[in-house]
């Protein structure tokens, strides 16, 4: 069966939709940063708390520590980008390498909720990144000047 070429155009609802998800999961990505790096504990708070949390797996206690530190700094990386609409392709493949840090660690730990907690971040992610294209305005067009048109 082949799709009508305007289904495949954008138009406002979609874009709206879009943008939307865009913007929410950009919020939920930089609030995990911000709240990891700023608040309670703080960075070497939440660092200590995941070599705590992953003390039954194989994962060297170093390298928990390291992954602990650089988790929330990308988080907020991920979403401060994700809420600007900057470098979205970019942003995306960032976030879902990132899931799949963090579903290798929770599967070490078989912690199978937080798992699928993982793969519904990573469906959304996805969503986003194979929709984007139509939607997104590209970085170079937000600092263009525009082009005074000869008459």
């Amino acid at each position: 069966m082949e799709v009508p070429l305007d289904a495949l155009l954008p138009n406002p609802e979609r874009q709206h939709a879009y943008v939307l998800l865009r913007v929410i999961t950009g919020l939920d990505f930089f609030m995990h940063g911000f709240s990891r790096i700023f608040t309670g504990a703080g960075l070497p708070g939440f660092a200590q708390s995941m070599v705590t949390s992953m003390a039954n797996t194989q994962l060297l206690p170093s390298v928990v520590l390291a992954t602990g530190y650089a988790i929330p700094c990308v988080e907020l990386l991920i979403g401060t980008l994700l809420l600007l609409g900057l470098f979205t392709r970019a942003s995306l493949t960032a976030a879902l390498l990132l899931m799949l840090v963090l579903m290798f660690g929770i599967g070490l730990k078989q912690d199978w909720n937080v798992a699928g907690q993982q793969l519904l971040y990573a469906l959304v992610l996805a969503i986003l990144l194979f929709a984007r294209h139509p939607y997104d305005l590209p970085w170079t067009k937000l600092f263009a000047r525009p082009s005074l048109a000869k008459s």
